[in-house]
């Protein structure tokens, strides 16, 4: 019979923190807004124990993840490879990874808070072995839910998206009791703005209080799906704490009436459950030489002051403005690679991991970095097996994994990426391999 358990810990600072996330604000926090937390739903088959956890964070490194799995298993003796860590991507949480591309901003703390960030990996392996601790008889049924008003596609809000949201939700075998539901949503935690200074987990935050209420003792656990170019930025009515809680709402309400619709036939106690991973070489991006960099983020500056001006829409005004972020990181980029810098990071980052679980009727991939939507909706179309698809998974890449149209455009998520559009070629392949392997 399947055994299920779940935790969650909180991971708020308890003293004033740089805010990561916007480009030159200096955001030290100054109050918490609502709790981060790490969530951690643990299941086993009897044969293969799995860990799917999800932090309220901008990234989790790979370092980070590789430490926390080797507590984990000294703790449970729960293989590296079954354990799965994904930020949720908030940008109201403290800086846990340095990024190459930030480096010019004077704002951004030159180094990570280290006792944070080891109280944070802390709280992660703690969240996992008590998930652990907390197994007892289940039952497990997956569903989804289609998700409209949150957000869209943030380079053209007609673009591509991915409104479903794949829903895992555990059962006490014995009453039926819910124990935990496992969310996977495909949307930038980008409600709040560089103008606040309380930490918060965004509108996935909201999302989990509202499943909370309407499920008490419930544990849930929330990974951001592909979503280098999908956000609220077309949805939003302002950047505040009550629209965070207006479109959390509406991803909570969408989810509980999925969750209310399944039939009790849907729920399985013979669950299988498997796990397999790998890694990918991702393909280093060549940048501009500095000039053109530097005239680059000169035409940039210069569209985004005339459609400010011209009055433009808030839509158009943001993704100008963030053209002009990405120009700025560019140019970094190509002073990096000018003095070969670049190469070395480029070095550190380019071998990703790619892990896929079968979860009973659905396969969970795992894949690294911001990855755009439109690969995450491939691996959906092209999977043997129904498959959720989290991004930001054991390790951030430095960024965004963007399609070869985007990278042909150039804007903001093409212009400081460290890697190139054949790199989620490779993603996509080797994904689809390994739901191959286990379905």
């Amino acid at each position: 019979m399947l055994k299920a358990g779940a935790a969650r810990f909180d991971l708020s600072p308890r003293y004033p923190m740089f805010l990561i996330g916007y480009p030159h604000v200096p955001r030290l926090s100054t109050d918490i807004h609502d709790p981060l937390h790490a969530s951690a739903l643990f299941l086993d088959d009897g044969r293969t124990p799995l860990l799917l956890i999800g932090v309220d964070l901008l990234f989790v490194g790979a370092d980070t993840v590789a430490r926390c799995r080797s507590a984990i298993y000294a703790r449970t003796g729960i293989s590296p490879a079954h354990i799965l860590i994904s930020a949720t991507h908030t940008h109201s949480g403290p800086m846990t990874t340095l990024h190459l591309a930030f480096r010019r901003d004077p704002v951004v703390p030159a180094s990570v808070d280290g006792t944070y960030l080891a109280w944070v990996e802390d709280r992660i392996v703690t969240a996992a072995v008590e998930a652990w601790k907390n197994r007892t008889d289940a039952e497990l049924a997956a569903t989804t839910a289609t998700i409209e008003g949150v957000g869209t596609n943030r380079l053209d809000p007609n673009g591509l998206a991915d409104p479903e949201a794949g829903i895992l939700v555990l059962r006490r075998a014995s009453d039926h009791v819910p124990l935990a539901l496992d969310v996977v949503y495909s949307m930038h935690p980008t409600v709040l703005h560089e103008d606040s200074t309380l930490v918060s987990a965004d509108f996935p935050g909201a999302a989990m209080r509202r499943l909370i209420e309407a499920f008490p003792g419930l544990v849930p656990i929330y990974h951001t799906g592909p979503s280098g170019n999908q956000s609220p930025r077309w949805c939003v009515k302002a950047q505040t704490f009550e629209e965070a809680e207006r479109l959390g709402g509406l991803l909570a309400d969408r989810v509980r009436e999925a969750v209310h619709a399944l039939r009790p036939e849907e729920f399985q106690r013979e669950v299988v459950l498997k796990a397999v991973s790998s890694t990918v070489r991702l393909d280093p991006r060549r940048f501009p030489s500095v000039e053109e960099a530097r005239a680059n983020l000169e035409r940039r500056r210069a569209r985004y002051q005339k459609l400010r001006l011209e009055g433009a829409p808030h839509g158009l005004v943001r993704t100008a403005e963030c053209e002009v972020f990405g120009a700025e990181e560019g140019l970094v980029l190509s002073e990096a690679q000018a003095s070969g810098e670049l190469r070395q990071w480029q070095e550190r980052y380019q071998l990703a991991e790619v892990q896929v679980f079968r979860i009973g009727p659905v396969c969970l991939v795992g894949v690294p970095g911001e990855v755009f939507v439109e690969y995450g909706l491939e691996i959906k179309s092209r999977a043997t097996r129904r498959s959720f698809v989290v991004s930001l998974a054991n390790g951030e890449c430095q960024g965004y994994i963007v399609t070869p149209e985007a990278e042909q455009a150039g804007g903001y998520e093409a212009q400081c990426g460290l890697f190139t559009a054949v790199s989620g070629r490779r993603l996509v392949e080797k994904a689809l391999a390994l739901i191959g392997e286990v379905a």
